[in-house]
């Protein structure tokens, strides 16, 4: 019964000499974003799902990856993105696609709950992260597959987002993410050029 009483007495001493303190979360979860202007989608035409990319394994984690100018891969445990990155850039494709073309009917293909579209929007990403100038480039291929019909070819893509400074591996990453959701939007608008 003492070492009951004395045990919840412990706790307060400990809390009172600082060893139990709360720990601050200090991570920053960040998010993609479409950056085709927003208007009042209203056609039902093209419709096309997206399918969630292929990343390659370095970029599959919760944390945003830089490269080293030595190729080092480079992580920080307190920039995290806020959704698995091949989601975000699924949802954020669909948007830009279906803003440029006036379609409610582009969406990811989670969204879908039959096949009720007419082409799958494949994208395999090789490259997507700042290079060790703070450029981010986005490489990868991507096709257009329609549900019904032959086989169609992957079409090559790849840009570099210019930086006016080098993109830091720690702290703030708003131009990171800047720089990736303009990637986004003009891999988008290269894929309505074959719509």
């Amino acid at each position: 019964m003492i070492m009951k009483y004395s045990s919840l007495l412990l706790i307060p001493l400990l809390t009172a000499c600082g060893v139990l303190q709360p720990v601050k979360d200090v991570s920053v979860n960040y998010l993609l974003d479409p950056l085709v202007a927003a208007r009042s989608v209203t056609g039902g035409s093209p419709s096309i799902a997206v399918a969630r990319p292929k990343l390659p394994g370095y970029l599959d984690r919760q944390q945003l990856v830089s490269r080293s100018p030595g190729g080092e891969m480079q992580m920080n445990d307190f920039q995290l993105w806020g959704e698995p990155l091949d989601k975000g850039i699924s949802r954020v494709t669909a948007i830009n696609l279906a803003r440029l073309t006036n379609s409610v009917n582009i969406q990811p293909i989670e969204s879908f709950v039959t096949m009720d579209y007419d082409s799958l929007l494949e994208i395999r990403i090789s490259r997507f992260e700042p290079d060790a100038n703070g450029h981010v480039i986005l490489e990868c291929t991507w096709k257009l597959q329609p549900v019904s019909g032959t086989v169609t070819n992957p079409r090559s893509f790849r840009t570099v987002i210019e930086s006016q400074a080098p993109i830091p591996a720690t702290g703030p990453q708003t131009q990171r993410i800047a720089a990736m959701n303009e990637a986004l939007a003009r891999l988008a608008r290269m894929i309505t050029t074959v719509l």
